[in-house]
């Protein structure tokens, strides 16, 4: 049966789910857009802008749009729609799975697992492109989960035009897998540190989707 997380409520515009927090950057495209266009017969100027407004409009509704997902079944699911970056091993035993996130994808990250959120933790940082090695001292926030696997770390990553991490939830919350736990605006990247022993399913250069990709291995 499909998910869904009533305790992150979505804004809407004429039907179309959008991503929570999406208001403040929609509403003001969208108007105008509306008003350009409803004025474009009379004024010259008003059709000069009313062109790329509504292009604007269009582009903003699909960055912010987000779906409703079947969940699926196994122990770790993609936090985030985008193509696998890096598969990197990492000293304490954990594998890193990075995923790059375009301004063409979802931005609306995911549980990777059930369990309580421990620590959700904003850290200042740079806004270098985030498929960029130097992304890793972006701004960011870092997600732990304690699961069935033990501690999940996640860190979302602001890219060099995301400026804004948008945690839905904080430190306490228990989650199901696929719950919608916060929004990266614009392109970024999603860290998703797997425990040791944990074997990796997807590939570098894998598209993946949130919810619906599984990250690892039976």
């Amino acid at each position: 049966m499909p998910h869904s997380q009533t305790s992150a409520p979505r804004d809407s515009l004429a039907g179309v789910r959008l991503a929570r927090g999406a208001s403040p950057w929609l509403l003001p495209t969208v108007a105008t857009a509306a008003v350009s266009l409803v004025r474009a017969r009379r004024s010259g100027a008003a059709r000069a802008v009313a062109v790329p407004a509504t292009a604007l409009a269009a582009g903003m509704l699909w960055f912010f749009r987000d779906p409703e997902r079947e969940i699926a079944q196994g122990r770790v699911i993609s936090p985030a729609d985008g193509v696998v970056q890096s598969i990197m091993p990492w000293k304490d035993g954990r594998t890193r799975v990075a995923i790059f996130m375009s301004p063409l994808n979802v931005h609306v990250n995911r549980a990777p697992l059930s369990g309580t959120v421990t620590s959700v933790e904003h850290i200042p940082g740079g806004f270098v492109p985030a498929f960029n090695k130097e992304s890793e001292n972006n701004e960011r926030v870092v997600w732990h989960f304690d699961t069935e696997l033990g501690d999940i770390e996640m860190i979302q990553i602001a890219g060099a035009v995301a400026r804004r991490i948008v945690p839905y939830i904080p430190s306490g919350t228990k989650v199901e897998q696929g719950d919608r736990i916060g929004l990266i605006r614009f392109g970024s990247r999603v860290d998703l540190y797997l425990p040791e022993g944990v074997e990796v399913a997807v590939e570098v250069g894998q598209k993946t989707v949130a919810g619906v990709t599984r990250i690892d291995r039976d």
